[in-house]
């Protein structure tokens, strides 16, 4: 939970993941979507698929006890070298460096590192340095010092007067490092969605990249001719800005059962595959593993009492 979103963001949702799935075999146990669900609101959703992926494997291979080397973690889904270090060093006390965020902002001011740290000859650079410094005892404190020190005083405006390593950085201007590749251009992009209710019912399709094995509105391709939408909002993803825009689109098609989770709900289905999209009573939508732009939208829409 803390690849790439900060700590106070992940308190909340690690509790209550750790009250649905208090162990490795629950989490194993669980199908996909109830990991998904758990999930919901820290993005990047490939990281539960992962670690909903690593727990079957640790429950097969490893009767539920996650090793303590770091190889061995490496070789579960989802675990590169820093992840994989740091389990090892805070959970088992392994003398292991760790090379995060903050780290690599310190150690890239405290060695002078003139290359763009989020490339390989910079990567590889942080982590040299990073082995030499841990010591073989107290390294998960020591590590853990680094991330405090990285996180409150070389931090993107380095606080230089107040640092105890100051007289150790090499660097002449630490406010001008590290250095990092040119940032991408921001793409922006406009996807309109179908917003289709019957009955208590909202048809929902099942995404297949972006967020892989949760459920959203069903995208809408006649847009171009459609009248405005009855909801827009934007939102970012990676290095792109997206509009998203519902429009109101009225079932039809033959009548049909599906059954998704443990309610069956019966409706008036588009001519789709049945794999694809599915009819959802609203009343069950809290238990639905829906990506938060799509479920914003259609909490807003909803509001609107459109589609009765």
């Amino acid at each position: 939970m803390l690849q790439q979103t900060q700590v106070t963001t992940v308190i909340p949702f690690y509790r209550r993941w750790l009250e649905r799935f208090p162990t490795i075999e629950d989490l194993a146990a669980a199908s996909e979507d109830e990991a998904l669900h758990a999930w919901q609101g820290l993005g990047y959703y490939t990281r539960a698929r992962n670690l909903h992926a690593a727990a079957k494997l640790v429950t097969r291979n490893y009767r539920g006890i996650l090793p303590d080397d770091p190889e061995s973690l490496r070789s579960l889904p989802g675990m590169g070298r820093y992840t994989a270090n740091a389990v090892a060093t805070f959970a088992f006390r392994r003398p292991v460096p760790i090379v995060e965020a903050n780290i690599a902002r310190l150690l890239a001011r405290l060695f002078n590192i003139r290359v763009p740290i989020d490339l390989a000859p910079g990567r590889e650079q942080l982590w040299k340095f990073a082995e030499t410094l841990v010591p073989k005892l107290n390294a998960a404190r020591f590590n853990s010092a680094l991330m405090d020190l990285g996180a409150t005083i070389c931090t993107r405006s380095p606080q230089c007067h107040i640092c105890p390593v100051k007289t150790f950085c090499r660097a002449a201007r630490p406010d001008l490092l590290p250095m990092k590749k040119p940032r991408p251009k921001t793409v922006r992009l406009v996807e309109s969605y179908q917003f289709v209710r019957r009955d208590g019912l909202l048809l929902l399709q099942r995404c297949t990249n972006r967020w892989r094995g949760m459920w959203m509105l069903p995208k809408h391709r006649d847009a171009g001719n459609a009248r405005q939408p009855i909801h827009s909002s934007v939102f970012p993803f990676t290095n792109h800005r997206i509009t998203l825009r519902v429009f109101r689109v009225q079932p039809n098609g033959r009548r049909c059962a599906y059954t998704l989770g443990n309610a069956a709900v019966v409706g008036q289905a588009l001519r789709l595959p049945k794999q694809t999209r599915k009819w959802v009573r609203i009343a069950d939508l809290p238990a639905i593993a829906i990506p938060s732009p799509h479920r914003r939208a259609i909490n807003s829409c909803l509001s609107l009492s459109v589609g009765r």
